[in-house]
């Protein structure tokens, strides 16, 4: 008998109220006894310490999922999530630890609950897809303490994950609310595998991925996925993260998850005045890999664009004065091998002209590079640039051959100096054209400066309260000056691209500058890895495109040539830099033409295969076009995928451009460059099978015949 059917016996009997049993209760005598007094409806105080009451439950609109919250005697909260009938969370503590009260942990009762139903379909200005369905149903349960306290908790339950989210309304003494932690728990109720980095590390979001069993979980970043043994798939991350620490999980014991509140520096994680909400605590939810890239949950979860018209954000491709500092040949700071020139910076854009690129950026521009900057920033001005950068003239020589600067402000994590002078900077690039920025935060772990009172500066996370508000601020403001953020070293993305179209990309893991530099450089599974974990939180900008496949010294890509082209269209983001050197696109004609054809702005995307860290396929259709783009990524195994090509429209015939590796491709060795470019006629019912050497991948292009 499935705990499913205690409820329904117990409903059959007709109970006033349905009670679900403790699952960490150890004696398994205790266990069946409390299942006989459930369903027989026996009402003694042994039942009653062995059972919760049931609150609230509600299914998915297409009743997949079920999700049921639940008060146990003493009113402690907790919730649970089936999956088709099947137990996916098991029992999980709900609540808050407070700094400014007494915990919200216990001594709930229902006041009232209500449910609605919610179905549209909404247009994204950019994205993977241009229309979303938000499909849903929401069950709120208000709360209030024996002392008068009261909390909210909301739940939407889609047909593929969950989120949920706690509202406090104002206090009645006008004092503000001092979060210390959240009891959330995420209790995962088969055995299962996780894939994961770590979180209040030194690097930050800047880990690789490693995979473990659930229990052998640390402190842990999220998206956090599991594979549960039946196959299921669960991705826990959050939404819509404003004005709140962002949220790290820790494993407490067996495959219990709580979260943990990134800290402040200088007092609660989260201070709050008002009434107000946290962020959404989320879980995707698939039967398989695809499945969980394929949801738009995240989106879903934020609140809808508050800029308003946001035609001047401008997805594109663009090359910089970047990938030869990484290589270090030259330098952004000042000197000999200054990197950010007049001279160079125009042989930039005379490419980017003659090649289609929309745009140009130059790291080492201003002054501050010159001495020990990362994590520093003392020196930096945002809008004095180095003598022998003449920005004005270079903004108007781009705009003549149809090229936009894209501007760089990279801060050391120096937060409380940057914020003194973003006003003048995102002036100046407004006035000059310049409408795209790449901001930057390179600093350690909880080592960022914020401004305090009286001119001081406190140290803290980039990702606490203070740093989530700086992002976010940052975001706004630069929208009124019409300009869009693509920010690396970031707080995570959770959706907020929905309410700011502006905020168009970001970092937040390790970037094809570690194939550069990196000790070790990004293994053979990054880009499998990436798409089931990091790529569901949102865009990345991951600057792929390396041709010559080699860093510094002798520091080869674990990649072949074809798995850079499908990099393009595996790994999302509307702005992409096709980041090798210009001397290797010229040296490369054959794969720099997909890389000049790819767009980076779609109407739709069908992940068509994929398992975590082994492979993934994706399909993408242009924006702007009939056209299709593909690509397939495999781990350091050989595999042949298979590609139906259901998703082209019936009846036409397409000319695909075929880039895969050749019959001697593999990443280790000095056949990582064998690449076959071929075409050939094909149609919707047609299925292709595609051959992926050790480490490689396939780029395709689909493009309706004449």
């Amino acid at each position: 008998m499935s705990l499913m059917d205690d409820h329904r016996l117990a409903s059959a009997i007709g109970m006033t109220t349905s009670r679900r049993l403790i699952m960490n209760l150890p004696a398994m005598f205790t266990h069946w006894a409390a299942r006989a007094c459930i369903a027989l409806g026996i009402a003694t105080a042994a039942a009653g310490a062995w059972a919760d009451e049931l609150l609230a439950t509600v299914d998915s609109p297409g009743k997949v999922l079920t999700v049921s919250i639940e008060a146990a005697i003493d009113g402690r909260l907790s919730y649970h999530v089936d999956r088709r009938g099947k137990p996916v969370i098991a029992p999980s503590r709900l609540g808050i630890v407070l700094a400014s009260g007494a915990p919200l942990d216990a001594g709930f009762a229902l006041e009232r609950k209500s449910f609605g139903d919610y179905d549209d379909t909404w247009e994204q200005p950019w994205g993977e897809r241009r229309f979303v369905r938000n499909h849903y149903r929401e069950m709120r349960v208000d709360l209030r303490q024996k002392s008068g306290r009261r909390l909210g908790i909301v739940f939407r339950v889609f047909d593929d994950g969950v989120g949920f989210r706690y509202e406090f309304p104002a206090q009645r003494d006008g004092k503000p609310v001092a979060i210390s932690d959240e009891l959330t728990e995420f209790v995962v109720a088969q055995p299962a595998n996780a894939w994961w980095q770590q979180a209040g590390e030194v690097w930050a979001l800047e880990y690789p991925i490693q995979k473990t069993p659930l229990r052998e979980v640390g402190m842990a970043n999220t998206p956090l996925t599991v594979r549960l043994d039946d196959g299921t798939h669960v991705a826990f991350h959050e939404a819509a993260l404003v004005d709140y620490a962002s949220m790290w999980l820790r494993r407490v014991e067996g495959q219990t998850l709580r979260a943990h509140l990134a800290p402040s520096a200088h007092g609660a994680p989260v201070v709050r005045q008002g009434g107000f909400t946290t962020p959404w605590r989320t879980m995707q939810i698939a039967d398989s890999a695809a499945g969980l890239y394929m949801s738009d949950l995240i989106l879903n979860l934020n609140e809808p664009n508050a800029l308003g018209d946001v035609s001047w954000v401008k997805p594109s491709k663009f090359v910089g004065v970047w990938w030869e500092m990484h290589l270090g040949l030259t330098t952004w700071g000042s000197g000999p091998k200054h990197g950010a020139t007049t001279a160079n910076t125009k042989r930039y854009i005379d490419f980017a002209a003659r090649n289609g690129f929309r745009g140009v950026l130059v790291e080492g521009w201003n002054l501050g590079w010159d001495g020990d900057w990362a994590g520093s920033g003392a020196d930096f001005s945002f809008t004095r640039p180095y003598p022998d950068f003449d920005l004005p003239g270079l903004a108007k020589y781009a705009a003549e051959q149809g090229v936009r600067l894209i501007g760089h402000h990279e801060t050391g994590g120096n937060i409380a100096r940057y914020e003194a002078q973003m006003d003048d900077a995102y002036k100046l690039y407004a006035r000059l054209g310049v409408d795209s920025i790449k901001t930057g935060y390179v600093t350690d772990g909880g080592a960022a400066r914020f401004a305090g009172p009286g001119g001081k500066t406190w140290f803290g996370y980039t990702d606490s309260q203070d740093g989530v508000r700086h992002y976010v601020e940052a975001i706004k403001k630069a929208a009124r000056y019409k300009l869009a953020i693509d920010t690396h070293e970031p707080v995570k993305d959770t959706g907020l691209r929905r309410t700011y179209p502006n905020w168009i990309s970001r970092e937040g893991a390790r970037g094809v500058e570690y194939n550069a530099w990196g000790n070790p450089v990004n293994g053979v599974d990054h880009e499998a890895n990436l798409v089931f974990t990091r790529m569901l939180s949102g865009p990345f900008d991951y600057t792929p495109g390396v041709l010559s496949l080699k860093g510094a010294g002798d520091k080869w890509f674990n990649s072949t040539q074809a798995k850079q082209l499908a990099n393009f269209v595996v790994i999302y983001s509307p702005v992409v830099m096709a980041a090798d050197l210009i001397e290797h696109y010229e040296q490369y004609p054959g794969p720099f033409k997909f890389i000049k054809d790819v767009p980076t702005d779609w109407a739709d995307t069908r992940v068509i295969n994929g398992e975590v860290g082994q492979f993934a396929t994706i399909a993408r259709k242009d924006r702007h076009s009939d056209a299709w783009y593909v690509g397939a990524v495999t781990d350091g195994a050989a595999r042949t995928l298979r590609l139906p090509l259901q998703f082209l429209d019936p009846g036409k015939a397409y000319v695909a451009e075929i880039y895969r590796d050749g019959e001697q491709a593999d990443y280790r060795t000095a056949h990582r460059f064998d690449l076959v470019i071929e075409k050939r006629t094909v149609t919707s019912t047609d299925v292709l099978d595609m051959a992926l050497a050790p480490g490689g991948g396939q780029a395709i292009r689909l493009v309706p015949q004449s």
